[in-house]
């Protein structure tokens, strides 16, 4: 728009050169006037809340088969998905095998890229090993899914512990049937990049690795918030996700760079087409 307002002022000016007008040009306003026969449509007098409420509903709301898709290991435990986050376990168990890894942070570069599907399944079929005990974490207190895809109700969560509100035994939720168990969001601080890096955050952690044989952290996205780089230093591990045909090699190099490196347990590509007319469940 400044590059069609200065178009228009030095027209102006010609003008005037050109008729010895020598009246101060008139500055453009910021809004190009209506024609004057141009028709006037009838205001929506519905307040805008009212208007937009119908809207970010059907973006925020998800069906039931994309709460599904992130726990296809539970609902379908014989499954080609289901397989394969069996082989995910079996390599971090491999590993665990030459260097203790009690604790797991998995996380994504950008939002949307599946990383509460690798989460939940990850930790479904790990507690399905016997005798272990296993606890899954909702770290993302900005945008939780973890309840909602376990069908938990949780009465206090992450934050609440944190912040020393209740124990961690009053938070923790066991799902039924399984040997898993929850520490969901309930609350959503103003503050959550603080509580993750706090002293308590740090005091949980250690706790929770001496109760259980494997702990997964279920993080925010790692490009654009802290939250994941806090959790990520005080886990033994990494898995990342990417999405195929949307994750950015920029993204992924970046998002190693953060969480560093070395940390780093394997990469898990969601979304990708497989032989068979098969493909990786997103999330």
């Amino acid at each position: 728009m400044a590059k069609v307002y200065e178009a228009l002022r030095r027209a102006e000016e010609e003008r005037k050169r050109r008729t010895g007008d020598e009246t101060s040009p008139v500055a453009p306003l910021d809004v190009p006037p209506v024609p004057a026969r141009a028709p006037v449509e009838k205001l929506d007098r519905e307040p805008l809340w009212k208007r937009m409420t119908p809207t970010l509903r059907r973006r925020t709301r998800e069906t039931a088969g994309e709460v599904n898709k992130r726990r296809i290991s539970m609902l379908q435990p014989d499954s080609y998905v289901a397989e394969q986050f069996r082989t995910l376990r079996g390599r971090i168990d491999a590993i665990a095998a030459q260097r203790p890894i009690r604790t797991l942070a998995v996380s994504s570069p950008m939002a949307g890229e599946g990383k509460t599907t690798a989460s939940v399944n990850l930790a479904v079929v790990t507690s399905m090993s016997v005798g272990r005990r296993v606890l899954l974490v909702d770290c993302d207190m900005r945008r939780p899914k973890v309840h909602q895809t376990l069908g938990l109700r949780p009465k206090a969560g992450l934050a609440e512990v944190l912040g020393e509100a209740v124990s961690l035994e009053d938070a923790i939720v066991k799902v039924e049937g399984m040997n898993l168990e929850v520490l969901a969001v309930r609350g959503r601080p103003s503050n959550p990049s603080e509580l993750l890096s706090s002293p308590s955050m740090l005091e949980l952690v250690t706790e929770v690795a001496a109760r259980y044989d494997r702990v997964i952290f279920d993080t925010p996205a790692a490009l654009g918030v802290p939250d994941a780089k806090a959790v990520a230093e005080l886990s033994d591990g990494i898995v990342l996700v990417v999405r195929a045909d949307v994750t950015s090699q920029q993204d992924v190099e970046a998002t190693l760079d953060l969480l560093d490196r070395s940390r780093l347990l394997g990469v898990v590509l969601n979304g990708a087409h497989v032989d068979h007319g098969r493909y990786g469940y997103t999330g």
